[in-house]
């Protein structure tokens, strides 16, 4: 991604889906309906799995 099409701070995010730590998919378009949504970004963040 280029730092032109970056997101920026306030800017709203593109919709996406990851894998949860429970092995179930999240989206961000279902969960902002249930409220504000809050994204934490951490580097070299490795869990135990």
């Amino acid at each position: 991604m280029s730092a032109a099409s970056a997101v920026g701070v306030g800017d709203r995010a593109p919709d996406f889906r990851l894998r949860h730590t429970f092995e179930h998919d999240v989206g961000l378009a279902e969960t902002l309906e249930r409220g504000p949504v809050v994204l934490v970004f951490y580097v070299f963040d490795f869990g135990s799995r």
